[in-house]
């Protein structure tokens, strides 16, 4: 493929001119070509204008034509292999293996919501019959099922260039649900998405699809993204990112004439509570576990384990030093950016510069790099500083030292929102995790028992998500087909005949869809 450096909008290219940028090469620290151009504000006002007059007859076609579609594009994915591990891996730092495990994660995921338009019920169908000689009142004929929000603005990610970034989880979704999507570029990989926004508009015209189903812009700074969101033909938005950056778009969507939902993934620092007999029967184990999940990715994943805890006593002062050596060990690795890895130094530096924390682990970095860091502190110290609890965006963890057991569950009383929560145990155990479940479920998205954050399985009953600031709404999933339902509303038809039903709600149910009908699930 050649690189052209400019916009896809709707079937066109964008034009040169704007402010433009260039990819950068974190492991061997220079440029990379092409340049890319800033889309102008009217390209911006005409990818948003065909994304709305595409968005009725997106929205009207029937599931298994969208699911056609979204095969055609995981196809087209996997077509591009070559062209993919040709300039991510330079674009992000990121080895070769890991491009190709994203890669078929990015293809799955457009399958999984293939299958789910497929089986149809994700409409979520409701019939209630008349009841004509109902008393004191007659009931109407109500009907109700959930439809496409409208055109949809999706930022990509920069830590994961495939699965979470133009041809990632929040596209899929939102054109599973019959959105348009408009997605605002990752400056950190413009090649990559260039190459990915190519194959989702091959699948566009493939399938005889309006243009404005998917436009892919470019932007050097902040400018197109806030227009994006503040557009009034855009209908949500979906955003992986930090929490300063997940807020402004909010903000924005908030301050609308027509406020519009923003999904956010804002990150997490994902704690893990070693329980006592866990931490006493396998401490070095434990550990080990930890630090693989702490190093891999540099640490670059919103799934890192960013909060250790656990109690004095057998097996701590092991569990620390294995963590210790297993973090020692490890020497400057590159970053995505130059301006995540001089963020997470700055992060360092603030959590080594004060008085209450002990530094295990600090390694030097270079530009672009990052070097892994561990502190210690006191769960008293946690319980009265907030910052201690803050995300660091690499590998960095803060090991928090309880007296008693007991303290373990003070200091997850305390937290805020995250995405997840992980509990060491052993049956010994069983007591006080069975006390702490209820306070963590009531503050992560995802618990999980002797195992580790990072790797988040793509399936229906997965959760990527939590309560505010883990995301903007803890009721979603950002990842598994769950992931739909950010980008649809229910619309109820009362007394409306028959012939001018939606499909999934006639009588006959020429689908065959799984559906409530006057109370009862049945296929009928």
């Amino acid at each position: 493929m050649e690189w052209q450096g400019l916009s896809l909008i709707g079937t066109g290219r964008g034009e040169p001119g704007g402010k433009s940028f260039t990819g950068w090469d974190p492991a061997a620290g220079v440029a990379l070509e092409p340049r890319y151009h800033s889309a102008h504000p009217h390209e911006v006002e005409r990818a948003c204008k065909l994304a709305e007059e595409a968005a009725p007859a997106f929205a009207a076609l029937p599931s298994r034509q969208r699911a056609v579609f979204l095969e055609h594009i995981a196809e087209a994915l996997l077509a591009a292999e070559a062209d993919f591990l040709a300039v991510t891996p330079r674009e992000t730092g990121l080895p070769t293996a890991r491009i190709q495990g994203e890669l078929g994660r990015a293809a799955g995921q457009f399958r999984q919501f293939a299958k789910l338009l497929e089986e149809g019920s994700w409409v979520d169908a409701r019939i209630d019959h008349a009841m004509p000689d109902r008393r004191p009142a007659p009931r109407p004929d109500l009907r109700s099922m959930l439809r496409a929000l409208g055109p949809v603005a999706v930022f990509g990610a920069s830590n994961f260039p495939l699965a979470f970034s133009t041809a990632g989880g929040d596209t899929a979704s939102a054109l599973a649900a019959g959105c348009p999507v408009i997605v605002k570029a990752h400056p950190a990989h413009p090649a990559t998405s260039e190459r990915a926004g190519e194959a989702i508009r091959a699948a566009v015209t493939a399938c005889g699809l309006p243009e404005g189903v998917f436009s892919l812009l470019f932007d050097a700074g902040m400018d197109v993204g806030r227009a994006l969101v503040k557009h009034p033909a855009i209908r949500a938005v979906g955003f992986t990112g930090s929490r300063a950056g997940g807020r402004a778009l909010m903000d924005l969507a908030a301050a609308r004439a027509a406020p519009i939902p923003v999904f956010a993934e804002m990150g997490s620092i994902n704690p893990v509570f070693v329980l006592p007999e866990a931490l006493a029967t396998r401490p070095e184990a434990v550990a080990d576990a930890l630090a693989t999940s702490i190093l891999q990715g540099a640490g670059q994943f919103c799934t890192s384990p960013g909060l250790l805890v656990a109690a004095e006593g057998p097996g701590y002062e092991s569990f620390r030093a294995r963590l210790v050596e297993r973090l020692g060990a490890v020497s400057a690795v590159p970053m995505l950016t130059p301006g995540i890895a001089e963020r997470f130094r700055e992060s360092v530096a603030r959590l080594a510069a004060r008085t209450d924390t002990r530094t295990w682990v600090r390694g030097e970095g270079r530009e672009a790099h990052g070097a892994p860091a561990l502190f210690e502190v006191v769960a008293s110290a946690v319980l009265t500083d907030a910052a201690l609890t803050d995300e660091v965006f690499g590998s960095c963890a803060v090991l928090v030292r309880t007296r008693e057991p007991r303290d373990i569950t003070r200091v997850a009383s305390h937290l805020e929102g995250q995405l997840t929560a992980t509990l060491m145990v052993e049956p010994g155990d069983h007591a006080l995790a069975s006390e702490m479940l209820p306070v963590l479920a009531d503050r992560v998205g995802r618990v999980l028992v002797n195992g580790v954050p990072t790797g988040v399985e793509v399936c229906p009953s997965m959760v990527h998500g939590g309560p505010y600031p883990a995301s903007a709404d803890g009721r979603f999933t950002a990842v598994g087909t769950g992931a739909l339902r950010r980008f649809v509303r229910p619309v109820c038809f009362q007394d409306v005949p028959e012939p001018l039903l939606p499909a999934e709600l006639r009588d006959a149910n020429p689908l065959d869809l799984w559906r409530t009908v006057d109370g009862v699930l049945a296929r009928k």
